[in-house]
């Protein structure tokens, strides 16, 4: 875990700043059995498609993302979550707007 977060109250909004063009991340715990990190997404930019032996959880904090799971179609808007399922192809993208997500990821059995 960072030390300079580690037992504080802060504000998730200003943890990541947006960056012109780019994908930010900051992994905050990084465990045998899983991670959270943080992501700024610059509106037109994504993750290409991929599959991870992790169950995931994408909390949007800021903005809404396009997050396709095995082909499906979804958006998501702050406030909300999506699961991402272990093993299964997945994609996100900053269609209309920039954002930002916590991504906790567990591993699957």
């Amino acid at each position: 875990m960072n030390e300079d977060i580690k037992a504080k109250s802060l504000n998730i909004q200003f943890l990541l700043d947006y960056q012109k063009d780019s994908v930010v991340s900051r992994e905050i715990i990084k465990k045998e059995l899983g991670t959270v990190t943080f992501f700024a997404f610059d509106q037109g930019q994504g993750l290409s498609e991929h599959s991870a032996p992790f169950d995931a959880m994408v909390q949007i904090i800021d903005g809404e993302a396009e997050i396709t799971i095995s082909g499906k179609k979804n958006t998501v808007c702050a406030g909300e979550i999506i699961i991402m399922p272990a093993n299964e192809p997945h994609a996100l993208q900053a269609e209309n707007c920039p954002f930002k997500m916590i991504l906790t990821m567990i591993k699957s059995d």
